[in-house]
């Protein structure tokens, strides 16, 4: 049987248990040109949130009833006439939260889980480490030498450009939640600097940390540490806008900066990015950054829970930051 977790409920603030309805259905039959994956892992990310709501955006929003969607790594038990694939293969792609997906193989890909764990695959060498990796360097424009600054520092993206960041000669602060977090920036990742935002004053430690201002700034938070940010701006700055998970449960309206006018000031850009756009030159990230863990200049950190039925209680985990690293899910039943 298959268990999957159906999305049953639009939420309005946090998503609750009654958003999703745990179903089981019969293990699906593939049709030719198809296989079948058994699916060993999930991923959980902030975007989901995103997903969940009606209206426009830059990915359809998820029908009701469908099965959660979901990024997903697991192992190909049956195929038919399908180039390219075969049983005994691992893959990753868009299975969603399910035990057992049907692909036509268009968005999978083949992975090796002799070169790197299998939730490696959703974090570092996945989604979130595309997008650290192309946005720092295609949107952030990052050049040596550069003073950057990561909010959400010790999630699966901001972790990830904070690395890529020092590999490329920058300095580099993250901001984080608690000193565990800030102790595992700097002693373990090589950022030159951690600010505590849950303890410490954001704004009067980033004077203390950029004293001759920021040049590049990586959102992944939003107001009011973007605000922060902004103040601490340097002349040509590059302002990037990967996610504002502060504002993601709100109930009222999203709150913007207030002082956007440092941006005409610094002739400074601020400008959104989504991982999507730079679809076609995935394999070139995953090479580079696959080298830099093959070489020991990369590290790659994993929260993995267990449990599909656990979903609902480790999802609200990305929002109340209980866990370090990318945040993945263990779907598959031994």
């Amino acid at each position: 049987m298959n268990k999957q977790l159906l999305f049953v409920k639009r939420p309005a603030g946090a998503a609750d248990a009654g958003t999703w309805s745990l179903e089981t259905a019969p293990i699906p039959e593939i049709s030719e040109g198809q296989m079948l994956i058994r699916q060993h892992y999930v991923s959980l990310d902030p975007a989901m949130r995103g997903w969940m709501n009606e209206g426009k955006s830059y990915i359809e929003p998820m029908a009701l009833g469908s099965v959660m969607r979901a990024g997903s790594v697991g192992e190909v038990v049956a195929v038919k006439n399908l180039p390219g694939f075969a049983v005994g293969d691992f893959v990753a792609g868009g299975g969603g939260v399910q035990q057992y997906a049907v692909a036509d193989g268009k968005g999978w890909h083949k992975v090796d889980p002799a070169f790197a764990p299998l939730p490696t695959y959703l974090g570092t060498l996945g989604m979130p480490g595309m997008t650290a990796y192309f946005g720092i360097l295609e949107v952030g424009k990052i050049k040596e030498g550069d003073v950057v600054v990561v909010s959400g520092a010790a999630g699966a993206v901001g972790s990830v450009v904070g690395q890529i960041a020092k590999i490329k000669g920058c300095t580099v602060t993250g901001i984080a939640g608690g000193p565990d977090k800030c102790r595992y920036l700097v002693e373990e990742l090589g950022f030159d600097h951690a600010i505590d935002y849950k303890n410490e004053d954001v704004r009067e430690r980033l004077k203390e940390t950029c004293p001759k201002g920021i040049d590049v700034y990586f959102d992944n938070v939003g107001v009011p540490i973007l605000d922060y940010a902004l103040a601490r701006l340097r002349k040509h700055a590059r302002v990037v806008i990967c996610g504002a998970i502060s504002q993601y449960n709100n109930k009222t309206a999203v709150k913007g900066p207030s002082n956007y006018l440092s941006l005409l000031v610094n002739r400074a850009t601020m400008q959104g990015m989504v991982v999507f756009d730079w679809a076609h030159r995935y394999g070139e990230a995953a090479r580079e950054m696959g080298g830099w863990l093959a070489a020991g200049k990369l590290k790659s950190r994993e929260s993995v829970y267990e449990g599909i039925e656990n979903f609902p209680e480790t999802f609200n985990r990305l929002f109340t930051g209980d866990k370090m690293g990318k945040l993945v899910l263990k779907v598959l039943d031994e």
